[in-house]
């Protein structure tokens, strides 16, 4: 399937629409010579199947950190048009609004490194990680309601933030559109104890200090500098949006039927946006992503007062604010253009981010003239990347980017290659401390695991989706 791509430019490739009669637009992959070698077959037929569904624009996209995933390929893109296009939970994923935030502080590398492994330990008391883990909140039904509806909002309410946090969260931390009576009770049960917990798998919480600085003016309109501390926050919606998807993934089987809908895999369940199983789907979909936000909020507390606890100075001096947070798996409601008109779309994010560029409406004023700051993380053992977006990703790409580095091995291969005890020994040969509810975890999330960070950073700067603005190193990891 590979020979069918055709080459565009250096980092462009082409899936034709006449790969097959169901497409009804081409395939874009952003991938380097080296990633499309690497590229699973299966991925290629996911960015093929995307682009048969109703009401599709432009293209069906991949990042360059594809891989095989639930319907849609992990890094997929795909906007469809507001009337004649449909709403797929396989195009969101199963941990709706997993995502990323970032935090600064004024502390520098000098300052933290001699109490790394201090603030690690008490990160790791303080903020519950590890699969099943329990927030340390406890919440009535009639609150989790209200989380639902008003995302961060209730978590400033109750004193677990600051009245400028929101500012620098997508969509402020609350989509409005969002109906906590179309979650289902099964869904409320499993989201209650885990609201201010890490989770497991790729989730982590990483102290990282900036070791590199590739646009000045980004960089001082962002807030940071050489060897200054960030703390870097990688989580979801835990069990609650995985059993929101669970459950509309069996209704949209349902209405795809309904609505005459040829699904080339049944992974791509839909429904047209506008009709009510599509309406309800978007409405409990924002309900997982407000629960994310929130999730994340709670987190952003406890990372400020265990610094304070560490640093005995408070989290205001440190200057520990928020420098962005972007949901990776989400489908959004945006005006791009499309043959040179402006439309209304519905945009489906897996595993991708977004990049909104200069002058958007979406974004904070403080960073108007640069673009929405980009958070790329990498693996535990190399870095991360500060980005920002562009107008052409506007152009292009629907305003999105690459989420991270992602997954070239299983966990199961993973395991194989490395014991634990081995990778955190040589972490912390190179500084990095690492800790972890489950020893198995360290080993699944191993550098081998992942796509090189570096050649991903260096394809969407390059493709101008994203550009650099600094590069992170880790200090100290805690993963779930």
């Amino acid at each position: 399937m590979k020979e069918t791509l055709i080459k565009i430019d250096e980092y462009i490739w082409e899936l034709p629409k006449d790969h097959n009669n169901k497409m009804i637009v081409p395939g874009r992959l952003y991938l380097n010579d080296e990633l499309v070698n690497q590229m699973e077959e299966d991925v290629l037929e996911q960015v093929a199947n995307v682009a048969s569904l109703p009401g599709i624009q432009k293209y069906s996209l991949a990042m360059p950190d594809c891989h095989y995933g639930y319907g849609f390929c992990i890094g997929g893109v795909a906007a469809f048009d507001e009337n004649r296009g449909v709403i797929s939970p396989g195009g969101v994923g199963f941990d709706i609004n997993c995502g990323v935030r970032l935090l600064k502080t004024n502390l520098t590398r000098k300052e933290i490194q001699p109490k790394i492994k201090e603030l690690i330990n008490k990160l790791f008391k303080n903020i519950p990680s590890g699969l099943g883990s329990k927030g340390k909140i406890k919440i009535t039904k009639r609150e989790i309601d209200e989380v639902l509806e008003e995302g961060v909002n209730w978590a400033i309410d109750n004193n677990y933030g600051w009245d400028s946090d929101p500012k620098y969260i997508e969509e402020k931390g609350c989509i409005k559109e969002a109906d906590a009576s179309l979650v289902s009770d099964n869904a409320k049960k499993r989201g209650l104890p885990q609201l201010g917990s890490l989770g497991s798998g790729n989730h982590f919480l990483e102290i990282q200090y900036v070791s590199e600085i590739f646009d000045e003016k980004a960089s001082k309109v962002y807030g940071v500098e050489k060897d200054q501390v960030l703390i870097m926050i990688h989580s979801g919606s835990r069990g609650l949006g995985h059993q929101i998807c669970s459950d509309y993934l069996r209704y949209m089987e349902k209405a795809a039927k309904k609505y005459n809908i040829s699904l080339p895999d049944r992974q791509l369940a839909c429904a047209p946006i506008t009709s009510e199983e599509g309406i309800k789907y978007y409405r409990a979909m924002n309900c997982g992503a407000n629960y994310a936000w929130t999730n994340r909020q709670l987190m952003t507390h406890w990372v400020r007062e265990s610094f304070e606890e560490i640093f005995k100075t408070p989290a205001e001096d440190m200057e520990m604010d928020i420098i962005y947070d972007v949901a990776h798996n989400i489908a959004k409601r945006e005006k791009h253009k499309v043959d040179g008109k402006l439309k209304n779309l519905m945009v489906h994010r897996k595993g991708s981010t977004r990049s909104f560029g200069p002058n958007c409406e979406d974004i904070p004023n403080r960073y108007e003239k640069i673009g929405q700051p980009v958070i790329l993380p990498g693996d535990m053992g190399t870095a991360s990347y500060l980005m920002h977006g562009t107008d052409r990703a506007m152009e292009e790409t629907f305003g999105s980017t690459a989420h991270g580095a992602g997954r070239v091995l299983s966990r199961i291969k993973a395991l194989k290659l490395h014991s634990s005890e081995e990778i955190k020994s040589n972490l912390e040969k190179i500084g990095v401390y690492v800790m972890a509810d489950s020893k198995a975890v360290i080993a699944e999330e191993c550098s081998e695991a992942y796509k090189n960070i570096e050649i991903i950073a260096d394809i969407i700067h390059n493709t101008q989706i994203s550009l650099k603005v600094c590069k992170m190193k880790p200090m100290g990891v805690i993963k779930g």
